[in-house]
């Protein structure tokens, strides 16, 4: 008989995750449930008492999890890192954000800014701070939990928009009304680390094959050919 076992995930590693759990799946002949949510979605589930077997999630999360009692990490493999990029509405024209000054410039120029309240709006707020642009972009932003209503925002929206968001996610939204314009600059690129956490009470045999599979080759070839590297 197949086992199953549950994934809670970090929303930002979905399009090559569910790659790899698709081959896990009919490599194994084990079912996966997995859910995706953002760091504070995480927190949240955890912390509410939700189960599952594997945790997946920015290393800073797992930590605090663990140092609040929340859950046991009883082994850990990390998944890679993804950066922060730009994204407008099909139709408009791509935003010039090759330099910094650049992209501060286009982000004075967009009638608004869309980004989300996960670890990625995090990285930007406290970016638009430093670079003393907080108020006036503060002043035109629009945040929202997750990217999924970034990108309904962004693809129905008017005007000159800019949104952001992690990269992974972008591409792999791009034939549903937005384009990808590109990375952050480089001297302002923030990368985010995911990792998976077995952290299943019972330690499933199958959370463990999974942990293994994750870890492997094949696995890291599927993660990178999303963007997680």
């Amino acid at each position: 008989m197949p086992t199953e076992i549950k994934i809670l995930s970090a929303g930002a590693v979905k399009p090559g995750l569910t790659k790899v759990i698709d081959a896990f799946q009919r490599d194994s002949g084990n079912r996966v449930q997995v859910s995706f949510a953002t760091a504070p979605g995480i927190l949240k589930n955890i912390g509410g008492g939700a189960t599952v077997d594997v945790l997946i999630a920015p290393p800073a999360v797992l930590e605090q999890l663990v140092k609040s009692g929340k859950c046991a990490v009883r082994e850990a493999v990390t998944l890679g890192r993804i950066g922060v990029g730009v994204l407008v509405r099909n139709g408009e024209s791509l935003p010039q954000i090759a330099t910094l000054e650049d992209f501060k410039q286009s982000l004075f120029s967009a009638d608004s800014v869309v980004y989300n309240q996960a670890s990625t709006g995090t990285y930007l707020e406290t970016l638009f701070e430093s670079l003393g642009i907080g108020a006036a972009v503060g002043s035109k932003s629009t945040r929202y939990p997750d990217f999924a209503a970034v990108l309904e925002h962004v693809s129905k929206g008017k005007g000159r928009e800019i949104g952001l968001g992690a990269t992974t996610v972008i591409i792999e939204n791009e034939n549903r009304g937005v384009k990808f314009a590109g990375p952050l600059p480089a001297e302002i690129q923030n990368y985010t680390s995911y990792a998976a956490a077995l952290i299943t009470g019972d330690a499933k045999e199958v959370a463990r094959q999974f942990m293994r599979y994750v870890a492997s080759p094949a696995a890291k070839s599927l993660l990178a050919a999303a963007g997680v590297h």
